[in-house]
């Protein structure tokens, strides 16, 4: 079974859809501690667009 099958909408307690969870994972990210600053660099994974690394980045100010 490929473990992307499993990929939620929800990165480490984020809700920013399926396509953008999976393909953090594959990039080898699991938690948000993990992400690149800045999270603009997530913009060329495919999958990850302007609406997730917002969410990101409202994430990682609020911890």
């Amino acid at each position: 079974m490929d473990d992307d099958a499993d990929a939620g909408p929800e990165f480490d307690g984020v809700r920013i859809g399926r396509p953008a969870t999976r393909a953090l994972s594959r990039a080898g990210y699991t938690t948000l501690a993990e992400l690149p600053e800045p999270l603009d660099e997530l913009l060329a994974l495919h999958g990850v667009g302007p609406r997730a690394v917002r969410l990101l980045n409202e994430a990682r100010a609020d911890r």
